[in-house]
């Protein structure tokens, strides 16, 4: 099979070995004689995949016991009403580190529910950094401190996990299981699956209990924390398929060698292709400063702006998929995902020096 090199943002690639377990046992999932679309998720099977999903994450990540991990769905963007509904616990205010657009996004649906203080922003550098530590300014008597550890469309990652004296709450929806994070150094942790963990329509949830049971009134039953922990996350009828589709990836993660391996893999993955643009001479341009430069995804644009839609034309005709980037900024972006493999950012690369040479 002839298959396409997807640098897409999300939904991200599939590991091949995922993709030809569920098609082996499509028709029939765990000798129910139905497929994994159509089983139910209050059968013995199912839930079994459920509890086998959540120790294989607990397990890769080293998550303490006393921590819930829920599989619920609505991605970073539901996510971003659901943690000031459930966190706030009787305070007032929050503190939100600004990065970029999504952590700019969390901010904006935080302020239907608390006063939101950025307490450290980059936004007047072009987001081109993570806001020295020196000049943030936390608020002792916030209910959590809010980060984006990755910021997909910006290509700004953290390079350490921030200390805060409240609750530290971590969007990492694009760099969860793609490198070691200390889920004990915060009270929650949120990724939509679709970059490095599974399918779109599964968001894990990993929440300390101690921050549980204090909801705001407001707050349906279904976007209540608490409530989903006790439910095991089948308050409503989940999506069962994306689900399972998580649970083998999970699986594979773990046949891999765990997340430690597959970051020094997505580390060669970036080197390779941040080589690739600084040797350029200028040709190509990524505008993040070296020590804050994503691992997870490579957005950078040619100093020429009109060769950019050859650029992504020839490289679709080439089999490279979802380099166009974010509306918000234009220009281009790679994704590297765990389920992309050294060859194909090898490919990427000879083919923008192939590019540079016919149009330099």
């Amino acid at each position: 099979m002839d298959r396409s090199h997807n640098f897409s943002a999300g939904p991200s690639a599939l590991p091949m070995e995922v993709l030809r377990e569920a098609h082996a046992e499509f028709f029939d999932f765990a000798g129910s004689g139905m497929s994994a679309l159509e089983i139910s998720h209050r059968s013995d099977a199912f839930v079994e995949l459920a509890h086998q999903a959540e120790q294989d994450l607990r397990a890769l990540l080293k998550v303490p016991a006393h921590y819930k991990v829920l599989f619920l769905q609505g991605g970073a963007s539901l996510q971003f009403s659901q943690v000031p509904m459930n966190l706030l616990r009787g305070r007032k205010s929050a503190d939100y580190l600004h990065t970029g657009l999504w952590s700019g996004k969390a901010i904006a649906a935080a302020r239907r529910y608390a006063a939101v203080r950025v307490a450290g922003s980059s936004e007047a550098a072009g987001f081109d950094r993570v806001p020295a530590v020196a000049d943030w300014r936390l608020d002792p008597d916030a209910a959590y401190l809010h980060y984006t550890e990755n910021e997909t469309v910006h290509g700004v990652q953290f390079p350490a996990t921030p200390t805060a004296s409240v609750p530290l709450v971590c969007d990492a929806c694009s760099s969860l299981l793609s490198k070691p994070i200390d889920v004990a150094k915060h009270g929650l942790v949120y990724a939509a699956a679709q970059k490095n963990i599974g399918p779109a329509g599964v968001t894990v949830v990993i929440v300390d209990e101690a921050l549980l049971d204090r909801a705001l009134e407001i707050t349906p039953d279904i976007l209540n924390y608490a409530q989903q922990a006790r439910a095991d996350s089948m308050l409503n009828t989940p999506a069962t398929f994306s689900w399972y589709l998580t649970g083998l990836t999970l699986k594979w993660l773990r046949r891999a060698g765990g997340v430690a391996h597959v970051h020094r893999a997505n580390a060669a993955k970036a080197a390779l292709l941040y080589r690739a643009i600084d040797e350029s001479g200028g040709f190509y341009v990524n505008r993040v400063q070296a020590a804050y430069r994503s691992i997870n995804n490579v957005p950078f644009v040619l100093a020429d702006a009109a060769r950019e839609e050859r650029f992504l034309h020839l490289a679709e005709r080439a089999g490279f998929r979802g380099l166009k980037g974010h509306a918000a900024v234009g220009g281009i972006r790679a994704s590297l995902y765990n389920a992309i493999g050294l060859p194909a950012v090898e490919a990427l690369a000879d083919f923008m020096r192939d590019f540079q040479r016919a149009h330099g």
